[in-house]
């Protein structure tokens, strides 16, 4: 059985037992997280949503959380002698999938 999420803008397709990572929520390391946003439900049964399926839920453990590598991000104007680099880690929380109720 597996599902497709809505989560941080992205869909997801996840099943129970899988590691995601996703962008940041709010919630602590350890406990549990609700995603409600549930767009298709695939395996024996087939349930699509429209846009989300009535009732559907995925229980998650929030594993950790964390920053990205670093990406480093150059602008540059030619013949005006401007150059300036910024740096930049995105926050992402991982999740491990426990089950998926629907």
């Amino acid at each position: 059985m597996y599902a497709i999420i809505e989560t941080g803008g992205k869909q997801i397709k996840v099943a129970v037992g899988d590691k995601i990572y996703v962008e940041k929520l709010d919630v602590e390391a350890g406990k549990d997280v609700t995603l409600e946003k549930v767009l298709f439900v695939g395996g024996e049964k087939t349930v699509v949503g429209n846009p989300y399926v009535k009732g559907a839920t995925v229980v998650a453990k929030v594993e950790k959380q964390g920053l990205s590598k670093k990406i480093l991000v150059y602008k540059y104007k030619s013949k005006a002698n401007e150059r300036k680099s910024h740096g930049h880690r995105q926050p992402y929380t991982c999740l491990v999938i426990k089950s998926i109720n629907a």
